[in-house]
């Protein structure tokens, strides 16, 4: 896996993080470590601030006020060496449709810089990875849903990042497509990739997480280990610390 700079204890650390739009904070002091190799189910409601967090995580955003640490680089100051270190997964599979699957690859591969030595071999192995070896000259606007959610990750992927965000990633599968996610979800965490993932499948999340942070109003709420909590107890959590039924939000 690419190497970042050093980070005592934490891959990712916020210090009083604040983020606000226009007069309105959608995160409020947030302190939170996250270490190298952890899968983090990031949980809230619509409006918690869980997108928001992704988004300054990916430096796509920058901070109000407060400090943000990813591999030892600071946000937003460094942020062109983060992004680096950062893969993002979300509901929208952010590929071109008139390309390939292997071609969308070679794209992200060259913008990321890939060696040229190891980025054929790379992206013939990702596609074997996520099942997609035998169409891979297909262009990908013949993809479902699940196909083109499995070449996302494997985009993601392509230039070996620490970190991979994963934004409400379930969004549109159907029971296979969304079994098949939580395999490579699964996989990528088993490689040693940190990931943080934000979804409404509260029933999925003891599988894949081995740690739920809730966001409530732009604050931790609860922030604790998974092992031995199962998909009901993180539910009866989740309502208790949301104030909320687990009606979805759409």
């Amino acid at each position: 896996m690419t190497e970042t700079s050093p980070l005592d204890g934490a891959l990712i650390q916020t210090r009083a993080l604040n983020k606000a739009y226009d007069l309105r904070l959608v995160l409020r002091q947030l302190d939170i470590d996250i270490m190298r190799g952890e899968c983090v189910a990031l949980l809230g409601a619509n409006g918690s601030g869980k997108s928001t967090l992704l988004r300054l995580l990916s430096g796509m955003s920058k901070p109000t006020s407060g400090s943000l640490m990813v591999g030892g680089w600071d946000m937003p100051r460094e942020a062109a060496a983060v992004r680096a270190q950062i893969g993002m997964v979300s509901h929208k599979p952010l590929l071109y449709d008139n390309l390939s699957a292997r071609e969308n690859l070679r794209f992200f591969a060259r913008l990321y810089n890939v060696d040229k030595t190891v980025r054929e071999p790379r992206i013939s192995d990702l596609l074997a990875k996520v099942g997609l070896a035998k169409r891979a000259d297909d262009r990908v606007r013949a993809y479902s849903r699940g196909m083109q959610q499995r070449l996302s990750i494997a985009r993601a992927l392509v230039h070996d990042p620490a970190v991979i965000l994963f934004d409400e990633p379930y969004t549109g599968l159907d029971q296979e497509g969304a079994a098949t996610l939580d395999s490579l979800i699964a996989q990528a965490r088993d490689d040693g990739h940190t990931i943080i993932l934000t979804t409404h499948e509260l029933e999925r999340v003891p599988r894949i997480a081995a740690r739920a942070l809730i966001l409530s109003r732009g604050r931790i709420g609860y922030d604790a280990p998974l092992a031995g909590t199962s998909s009901m107890e993180l539910v009866t959590i989740f309502t208790e610390i949301t104030g909320m039924t687990r009606e979805r939000e759409r």
